[in-house]
């Protein structure tokens, strides 16, 4: 028995089983009430890159932008 329930009989005075079935009831209808999420879409860009330059190997692009002795 959860420390929650054991906390709303003594609060309430009521038995175990009223006290589950009330938060039950609760639960079940708060979730008939949530709203289903928004469906999430990515929009892509372009980045612009320099013309020569290319993500498809980004060491070679790090070695172009920042020079082979970059750290």
């Amino acid at each position: 028995m959860g420390a929650k329930l054991r906390q709303e009989m003594r609060r309430s005075g009521r038995p175990f089983k009223q006290v589950v079935n009330e938060f039950l009831r609760l639960g079940l209808n708060a979730r008939r009430e949530l709203k289903p999420p928004r469906k999430f879409t990515v929009r892509t860009r372009p980045l612009g890159l320099p013309p020569g330059l290319s993500y498809d190997n980004v060491e070679e692009l790090l070695d172009q932008v920042d020079g082979p002795l970059r750290p």
